[in-house]
């Protein structure tokens, strides 16, 4: 009895055998959040919105979901109402009414990206985050040609975190599936720009690496000196324009001689490598 009983009570829970209970949908709505976070896009262009909704067209188009369906109306729009990219897969119903989309496929589209516009979140996010709270779209006040339904996702720039840049949406008629397919897309054109432009080194790693290998290759000079030293001497040397070396009394070169030779005294004109006449009361200085 107890067996029979605990096979009962799982049947109610939703269980069938170790298979879990689908997510709630408050926990479906905090997955759709999760994901507006996760995907950000570095730029986003007529380029990208081109390349975005011919990829989502041809992810449809391979899907079964296609041959069960036939049908769906792609857009991608810029937060203020500007089409980049807009397309239909499949045919307009002819003069029997029969056809794989129709116009109402295209004024519901319209409306789950005017939901997206209004939240600034997926219209994903909003369905379910509504039924989370057992509210209808009455209840909450919110307008009637506003399509409370998946398939509308917001596009986020990494650097602008105050609203989205524009709206990526699909329509077939399922909420879930026209979700998934548009997250799915996003998903994968992110990770091609990722791995199409892989980031540059960092250029303080290969400074130090290059620094370190020219000083343990080229070693030190015969006067114990090592080759950057040597340099750094030199261009200093250049940068005063005093190119004496040292005198054998080991007095370094000065460079207040450069500037005023005056400010030395006369008793440090005499030097051993350098002669001085004195013609008519003058000094001349010859090197």
């Amino acid at each position: 009895m107890a067996y029979a009983g605990l096979g009962a009570l799982q049947m109610f829970n939703g269980f069938n055998g170790n298979q879990p209970m689908p997510p709630s949908e408050a926990e479906l709505a905090t997955q759709a959040l999760n994901e507006e976070s996760l995907y950000r896009f570095p730029s986003f262009d007529s380029d990208a919105a081109v390349m975005l909704g011919l990829s989502l067209r041809k992810r449809f188009r391979s899907s079964s979901r296609h041959v069960k369906v036939r049908g769906m109306v792609i857009s991608i729009q810029t937060i203020a109402g500007h089409t980049l990219f807009s397309c239909t897969v499949g045919n307009l119903g002819g003069l029997d009414g029969a056809g794989d989309v129709s116009l109402d496929s295209w004024a519901c589209l319209e409306g789950m990206i005017s939901v997206v516009r209004r939240t600034g979140h997926s219209s994903y996010y909003v369905e379910k985050g509504m039924n989370a709270m057992g509210k209808s779209q009455k209840q909450l006040g919110v307008q009637p040609d506003l399509k409370i339904c998946g398939g509308a996702f917001p596009i986020w720039l990494e650097n602008a975190p105050c609203c989205p840049i524009a709206v990526v949406a699909c329509y077939s008629g399922s909420s879930q599936d026209d979700h998934h397919l548009v997250v799915t897309s996003v998903r994968d054109y992110l990770k091609k720009l990722v791995r199409d432009n892989p980031p540059p080194p960092a250029p303080s790693t290969m400074a130090t690496s290059m620094g370190t290998s020219m000083g343990t290759s080229m070693g030190t000079s015969a006067l114990g000196q090592s080759i950057p030293t040597i340099m750094s001497t030199s261009m200093a040397h250049q940068h005063t324009g005093h190119t004496h070396a040292h005198s054998h009394t080991g007095r370094p070169p000065s460079t207040e001689w450069v500037r005023d030779p005056a400010s030395r005294g006369i008793q440090h004109l005499h030097d051993e490598h350098d002669e001085y006449h004195d013609h008519s009361g003058e000094l001349e200085y010859r090197d």
